[in-house]
């Protein structure tokens, strides 16, 4: 063999060795199971039968499943995640000295006109003699999703400051224009409204204490993890924390939160429009957070190559 032939094998033998080096530090199976996962997610979006926006973040690696995740989408009472946020940004605010913020234990004397349709609780309550502070209102406008108890909640915290602190975590498409079951306004075209991907961001400002400090952000997510009649958490097992907040509208149905998964928690918001079958949309939402939930769960139990160690 020439001294040239033999430098040519050399190269090659130190390339094939580098391929294989590459190949061996950089495994692929972490990637194929996660297009795996987006393969399921896109399967259901397909063919569902109306218009679907999905938003899936990784809150360990932010990498994220967008499906037309961008799309402006009415919230309905997913909305409420961002006048709850308002409120725990002002008590902040309150406990640092500013004046005039509302407060968790500002004290609220029910009134009768205050009720509107979706007023599950408040409907019950003795106008001019029950009082409530506003974490109850929070706590109804979480667990039963009450409309009266949301639309005082604005009335104490601000509308204008509800956007104003969406805008300052850089959520441009996320609006609060209308109180609950304000009709009127609705045909006015001020509905309020959100795009997926915005929902995720927003729970993961919260979680992550862009928005609020370590003590409320925990708080809000206690809080908004009250065990209630939703669509993200239908099919996951009944241990699974989950930090939610759907809502629902004639051909409308969404979900938004935060998934505890051992060790992975995620964010998902699936939001749906124009649903021919509201409970299609509902199926499909619970749907997609089990597929999102097995992937997560495992993952948080596995090494990069995949293999199992944490079973406990």
């Amino acid at each position: 063999m020439t001294r040239i032939g033999a430098t040519i094998v050399a190269v090659a033998a130190t390339l094939v060795g580098n391929v294989f080096a590459e190949q061996k530090s950089s495994p692929a199976n972490g990637d194929l199971f996660w297009k795996k996962l987006e393969a399921r997610v896109d399967e259901i979006a397909q063919r569902f039968d109306g218009v679907m926006g999905i938003a899936i973040v990784d809150l360990t690696d932010e990498r994220a499943i967008l499906k037309n995740a961008d799309q402006v989408f009415p919230t309905a009472s997913s909305i409420k995640i961002a006048i709850l946020l308002e409120l725990y940004r002002q008590e902040q605010q309150a406990r640092g000295g500013t004046q005039g913020k509302a407060k968790l234990d500002d004290t609220y004397t029910f009134d009768a006109k205050d009720v509107v349709d979706g007023s599950q609780i408040m409907t019950g309550l003795t106008s001019g003699v029950t009082r409530l502070t506003n974490r109850d209102l929070a706590q109804f406008t979480v667990a039963v999703s009450d409309n009266a108890a949301a639309n005082v909640l604005i009335d104490r915290v601000g509308m204008q400051n509800v956007n104003a602190t969406l805008r300052n975590l850089g959520l441009t498409k996320t609006t609060l224009r209308r109180k609950m079951m304000d009709i009127a306004a609705a045909k006015r075209g001020e509905e309020n409204v959100s795009t997926p991907q915005e929902m995720t961001r927003l729970l993961e400002a919260i979680h992550k204490g862009k928005a609020l400090d370590k003590e409320l952000a925990n708080a809000f997510m206690k809080q908004l993890s009250t065990k209630k009649e939703s669509y993200i958490p239908r099919r996951l097992p009944p241990d699974v924390d989950v930090a939610n907040k759907p809502g629902d509208l004639d051909g409308v149905r969404t979900d938004s939160g935060i998934v505890f998964a051992k060790n992975r928690p995620f964010a998902i918001s699936v939001m749906t429009a124009y649903d021919r079958d509201e409970r299609a949309a509902e199926g499909a939402i619970a749907e997609i957070a089990l597929e999102a939930f097995h992937y997560f769960e495992m993952r948080g139990k596995t090494t990069e190559y995949g293999r199992v160690l944490d079973q406990k």
